[in-house]
This record gives C-alpha cells, structure tokens and sequence, in this order.
C-alpha cells in the first residue's frame, strides 16, 4: 500500500476536507482530515492499521510488542485496531483535569512493551503527553504510530515513530494566517 492507495480511503470517506479549519492544537490549517470518516468502515481501518502494523512487525520483529495504548479520543479506533492487528490488548488514556491518565481499570504492567497509536499527528503534543503518562505508568514506550503525520517526519515525540503516510500540511497561529485563510 503506497502514500496514493492510503490518501484515497480519505478521499473515498470524504475525509479529505479543504478549507479553513481549528485544529485540536488551536493551529488553522487549509487541509483537514478526518480520520473517523475513515474509521467508521471496518474495512478500511482493518486495511489501514493492518499496513501499519505489517510495518512496524517489520522494523521490530513479531512480538515486539505488549500492549498499544492509544490517547482519547482520536486514537481509540486505532489503537484497538492496531491491538487486533498485533494480536495485544488495546486500552486507551483520557483526560483528568487536563492530563491524560487510565481509567476503567485499565493498567500497564512494569515493563510492559507499549505502542503508542494516533490517528493523527500534528505538533505531537497529544502523542508526548500520552507517552509520558505511559512512562509514569512504568510501561516502555518502544515506538509511537499514526496513519498520517502532517509534520511529514518534522514532529519528535520522543520514539520511533511509524506512519503510513507523512504529508506536509501547513498550520498557521491564528495571528499568522495567510491572506486565503484570513478571508
């Protein structure tokens, strides 16, 4: 599967929006993808996360991972699809009072070779405070994953991280706007 066949299950979903779009990040952005467009057919997200994860066996070996962990709400489809792929369970952080954290009974073992998954990646913000909340949890974050990052390759979040596909979407402060987005 090619960056092309990746793009068109967006494009197929109507996923793959123009205009002038607040992101999660408070950044605006002339290109918006809207991954749960895309999630919401089994079929696809099972062909999605089934590349991704075929890549990340590749790079790291079968049962190179324990459990993924996915930040809410964007990475909960994901990341259970991920889980499914990778033959590990799946859970999944939300935010307590601004901070990602488990709830219902969710727990990562001592040791506990953990993927991150996303949907998306932006700025990474999202991905690093989910990865740090993995580390007080005393799980090892081995390698992070999204279908697509907007950085294309720019964003660190502290981890290998895998992708189907990485474009360069451009993000703008809303005090910073080109003029075709400030109209």
């Amino acid at each position: 599967m090619n960056d092309q066949d990746v793009l068109q299950y967006f494009r197929d979903a109507g996923a793959l929006l123009e205009g002038h779009f607040i992101l999660t990040s408070g950044l605006r952005s002339p290109t918006y993808l809207q991954c749960a467009k895309v999630l919401m057919h089994p079929d696809k997200s099972a062909a999605l996360c089934g590349e991704l994860a075929r890549r990340i066996v590749v790079a790291l070996g079968p049962g190179a991972i324990d459990l993924v962990v996915s930040p809410a709400m964007g990475g909960v489809v994901v990341g259970y699809e991920m889980g499914r792929k990778l033959g590990c369970p799946a859970i999944f952080t939300e935010r307590i009072e601004g901070a990602f954290a488990l709830r219902r009974g969710f727990e990562i073992a001592a040791g506990a070779r953990v993927l991150m998954a996303e949907d998306i990646v932006t700025t990474g913000m999202s991905s690093q405070e989910c990865i740090a909340c993995i580390h007080q949890l005393v799980g090892e974050v081995v390698a992070a994953s999204c279908l697509i990052d907007r950085s294309d390759g720019k964003v660190d979040v502290g981890v290998p991280l895998f992708v189907l596909v990485g474009l360069e979407v451009p993000a703008y402060e809303s005090d910073n706007l080109p003029p075709e987005l400030a109209a």
